[in-house]
C-alpha cells in the first residue's frame, strides 16, 4: 500500500528514531541502556524540559539545537540557510496559504504533503496548525511556532528557520513562489515533531492528517464506496472532511498509461457539476502535491478534448488553470477505474468560521486504560472480556434520510492506542458494540456470555488507531475496547463522532450489586476518588480567580479529594513539597500552574496510578511494601533494576521502607517525566544523550 514505509525504517536500522515520536511515553527495560539507566538514577530528583533552543551570539537570532539531526540532514554538500540568505525579501505567507503552495523535494513525503494540501482548504484549521502573525519583518527572531494534534490536545513546536539547501535551492518542500517559506518550515515543525527529516520518508497520509487536524481518518476502498459517488464526496466536504487517494497496483511512484503514480498520495479538493454542450457531467478535481505529472486522460488540462464543450464562464467557475501544476479534473467514473484507496478525515471541531456551510460532526473523546489485571480482560474469546472499559452509547438521533423509512442513526467510532511507538511495541485492538442492558449502563460477566455485538471490528489489527463506521437503530449500546490478549498495558483514547444529540460515557456498575471489595469494580479508584463532576467543581473551588491551580491550590484540592474514599487517611502524607513537584512536571508553560486541560491530564494519570496502588495494596494499609513496589511500576508501563529500586528506597519510601499513596503518584510522575525528557534528547534511539551545562541546570532545579 502506498502507506507503507520503505525499508530504512526503524526495524531495519536501530540507530534511526521510531517513525513517531510519543511525546508522553514511557519506556521499558528493554528499550533503555546502561547510559540512560544512569541518567534516571542520577535525575529521579529532576525537572522540566530544556529550552528548545538557544539565542546564537554571532546574529541574535534562535538556534534549536534540539532539532534531531541524523544521515539525511548532514548529507555532503547540504548547506543550512535561512530564507533571508536565499532571497532578498522573504515572506511567510504570499497572497495566501494555498493547496498550490506545496511543492515536494527530495523526500519520499508526499503522504504528508497530501495532507498540508488538504489542510490548507480549510482556512480555519490551517491557522490553528500554522499561527498567522509571524514573519520575516516585524519582531523577526529566526523562531518560527507550529501546532499539532496529540492524543487530545494540541502542542505547540517551536523551530528555526534554517533550512537545509544545495545550491542555494531547498532540498526538501518548497513553495513554487520563490519568496515564501510557511510550507518549507511547517515540514521542518513535522519533521522535528516525528524525530526528524528521515522520519517523514514514506507514511501514511491518514496519520499526518490526524496530527494536523484533531480529525479521525477512515480508509475505504474505493470500489466499495456508494454508487451514487457525488453526493456521498459532497457530504463529506460539506462537512469539511480532507480526503486523500492512491492506486496501489503498481511499482511505488510509477505511473499508469493515462498518468497516475502508483502508491502515491493525491488529495481530493472538490467535486462539481459541469455544464458542458452535450448535458452534464461531475467531475472531481485531484491535487498532486509534487505540483507536476498529471492525469493524461479525459478532461486533462492539456489532452482534454472535453473542455472544448465547456463555456469560458463554466471553466472560470470552476477555477479551471490549464498549465502542469499538479492539478487536475476528471470524471468521477476515472476516477474510480484509477484510485483504489481513498482516506477520509472527518473534521472533529467545528473550526469554520460564523456563516460557514462546513458542518463537523460532535466528537466525545474519553481517555482509558488497560491495567494488567484490572481493566485489561482482552477479546471476547476470553473469559475476561467484561473487564474492559466500558462506554454507556445513547443514540437518539436520526439522520435526516427522506429517502430511507427506517430512522438509523450513523456514527464513527476511533480507537486509538496512544504512547506505543516509541516503547516499540504495537497492540492489537478492536472494538465491539453490544446492545444495552434494559435496566442498567453496564453489562456484567453473565451479561456478555449471552449476548451478541451488533456492531465490531473485523478483526484486531495493530495499528495506531481503528476506525469502525455504523449505523445503528436510536437506542442505547455499550461500547467496548479492547486488546487481543489479555493483561496488556496500555493507555488508549477513544472519540466517538456522531450528530448533535448522541452522546457516550463512562459506563458504571449499577449501585443495587453488591460492592464488598475495590477489587470487585471495574475501575478500583471509583470507590476511592470524587466522580468526573465532582472533581471538576473541585478544581473550580480551589483555583484562582484565573483558573489557574497552583501548588497550593492542588495540595488543598488533594487532600479533600482523598478524604472522602476508602484512602482517608492518606492525605496525611500528602506534602506541598510533591504538590510542587506534581504541577511544574505536568506544567506546559513554565509558570508553576495549571490550567484546567493540564490539570485533566493530571487527573487522568492520578486515576490510572490509584487503580495500581489500590490492586497491589494487598493487605489494605494504604501503602505499599517494598516488595509491591516493582511490580507495581511495571503494572504502569514501567520497568526499573535493582539500581534504581535501591534509590527510590532512600529517596521515596517512609521510614518502614513503605510508600504512601501521595509518595507513590509523586514516584510514578517523576519516573515518568523522567523517561520521557531522556527520550526526548535521545532522537536516534542510541541511549546516549548529550546536554549543556546550562540545560542539565534546568531540569535538576525545576522539579
Amino acid at each position: 500500500m502506498f502507506a507503507m514505509r520503505k525499508s530504512l525504517s526503524v526495524s531495519s536500522d536501530s540507530s534511526l528514531p521510531p517513525p513517531e515520536d510519543d511525546v508522553d511515553s514511557v519506556c521499558s527495560d528493554e528499550l533503555m541502556g546502561s547510559q540512560s539507566r544512569r541518567w534516571l538514577a542520577e535525575i529521579l530528583s529532576g525537572g522540566i524540559p530544556p529550552e528548545s533552543g538557544e539565542v546564537s551570539p554571532a546574529s541574535g537570532l534562535f538556534v534549536d539545537f534540539n532539532f534531531p539531526m541524523g544521515e539525511l540532514e548532514m548529507q555532503p554538500g547540504v548547506k543550512w540557510k535561512r530564507p533571508k540568505e536565499l532571497c532578498s525579501s522573504p515572506q511567510f505567507i504570499v497572497d495566501g496559504a494555498t493547496r498550490l503552495d506545496v511543492c515536494q523535494g527530495k523526500l519520499s513525503d508526499c503522504w504528508l504533503l497530501s495532507a498540508i494540501a488538504s489542510l490548507s482548504m480549510n482556512q480555519s484549521l490551517l491557522k490553528k496548525v500554522v499561527p498567522l502573525g509571524q514573519s520575516f519583518q516585524d519582531g523577526y527572531s529566526g523562531c518560527f511556532t507550529f501546532r499539532f494534534w496529540q492524543y487530545g490536545q494540541w502542542e505547540e513546536v517551536r523551530i528555526d528557520d534554517l533550512l537545509p539547501t544545495v545550491d542555494n535551492n531547498l532540498i526538501f518542500l518548497s513553495s513554487p513562489e520563490r519568496q515564501e517559506f510557511w510550507s518549507a518550515l511547517l515540514e521542518k515543525a513535522y519533521a522535528k515533531l516525528k524525530g526528524g527529516y528521515r522520519a517523514l520518508d514514506m507514511g501514511f497520509p491518514h496519520e499526518a492528517m490526524v496530527d494536523m487536524t484533531g480529525g479521525v481518518t477512515e480508509v475505504l476502498q474505493v470500489a466499495s464506496l456508494p454508487r451514487d459517488l457525488p453526493t456521498f464526496l459532497r457530504h463529506l466536504l460539506v462537512r469539511g472532511a480532507l480526503i486523500n487517494c492512491a492506486n496501489c497496483q503498481g511499482p511505488l511512484e510509477h505511473r499508469n498509461e493515462l498518468g497516475i503514480m502508483f502508491r502515491h498520495a493525491y488529495a481530493l479538493t472538490a467535486v462539481d457539476k459541469v455544464r458542458t454542450t452535450l448535458g452534464t457531467e461531475y467531475l472531481v478535481r485531484i491535487l498532486n502535491p509534487w505540483g507536476n505529472t498529471e492525469w493524461e486522460g479525459p478532461w486533462s488540462d492539456f489532452k482534454g478534448q472535453e473542455w472544448k464543450t465547456v463555456s469560458i464562464e463554466e471553466q472560470k467557475r470552476l477555477g479551471r488553470v490549464r498549465q502542469e501544476d499538479g492539478e487536475f479534473w476528471m470524471s468521477v467514473s476515472d476516477f474510480r477505474q484509477n484510485f483504489e484507496v481513498m482516506e477520509v478525515c472527518h473534521l472533529t471541531e467545528a473550526l469554520g468560521e460564523p456563516g460557514s456551510s462546513m458542518l463537523p460532526l460532535s466528537c466525545i473523546m474519553h481517555h482509558g486504560n488497560w491495567a494488567p489485571n484490572i481493566t485489561a480482560g482482552g477479546s471476547p474469546q476470553g473469559g475476561w472480556f467484561y473487564q474492559n472499559p466500558q462506554f454507556y452509547f445513547v443514540l437518539s438521533k436520526a439522520d435526516q434520510n427522506p429517502d430511507s423509512a427506517q430512522k438509523t442513526c450513523s456514527f464513527v467510532l476511533a480507537l486509538m492506542q496512544k504512547h506505543q511507538r516509541r516503547r516499540g511495541i504495537s497492540l492489537a485492538i478492536g472494538l465491539h458494540v453490544y446492545p444495552a442492558h434494559p435496566k442498567n449502563t453496564y453489562l456484567s460477566r453473565e451479561d456478555l456470555s449471552v449476548l451478541r455485538p451488533v456492531l465490531h471490528s473485523p478483526q484486531y489489527v495493530a495499528r495506531r488507531e481503528v476506525v469502525l463506521r455504523g449505523s445503528l437503530p436510536p437506542g442505547c449500546y455499550i461500547i467496548i475496547p479492547s486488546t487481543a490478549e489479555p493483561n496488556q498495558q496500555g493507555a488508549f483514547l477513544l472519540r466517538v463522532l456522531a450528530e448533535q444529540g448522541n452522546n457516550a460515557t463512562p459506563a458504571r456498575k449499577p449501585s443495587t450489586e453488591d460492592i464488598t471489595s475495590v477489587t470487585e469494580l471495574s475501575f478500583p479508584h471509583q470507590a476511592a476518588l470524587p466522580s468526573p463532576q465532582a472533581i471538576r467543581q473541585l478544581f473550580q473551588k480551589h483555583c484562582n480567580k484565573k483558573g489557574f491551580c497552583k501548588p497550593l491550590h492542588l495540595y488543598k484540592l488533594l487532600t479533600e479529594a482523598i478524604q472522602g474514599g476508602v484512602l482517608a487517611g492518606s492525605e496525611k502524607y500528602l506534602a506541598l513539597e510533591q504538590c510542587k513537584s506534581l504541577v511544574v512536571l505536568m506544567d506546559s508553560q513554565g509558570i508553576a500552574q495549571l490550567n484546567w486541560p493540564e490539570f485533566q491530564s493530571l487527573w487522568d494519570k492520578i486515576r490510572r496510578w490509584t487503580d495500581i496502588f489500590l490492586m497491589h495494596d494487598k493487605d489494605k494499609t494504604q501503602r505499599l511494601e517494598y516488595q509491591e513496589v516493582m511490580p507495581s511500576l511495571k503494572a504502569a508501563g514501567i520497568r526499573v533494576d535493582e539500581l534504581v529500586m535501591q534509590l527510590v528506597g532512600l529517596r521515596y519510601t517512609e521510614p518502614d521502607m513503605t510508600i504512601s499513596y501521595p509518595g507513590f503518584l509523586y514516584l510514578l510522575m517523576k519516573l515518568e517525566s523522567m523517561i520521557h525528557k531522556f527520550q526526548a534528547y535521545d532522537v536516534m534511539g542510541t541511549g546516549a544523550v548529550t546536554i549543556s551545562y546550562r540545560q542539565w541546570l534546568h531540569m535538576t532545579m525545576y522539579n
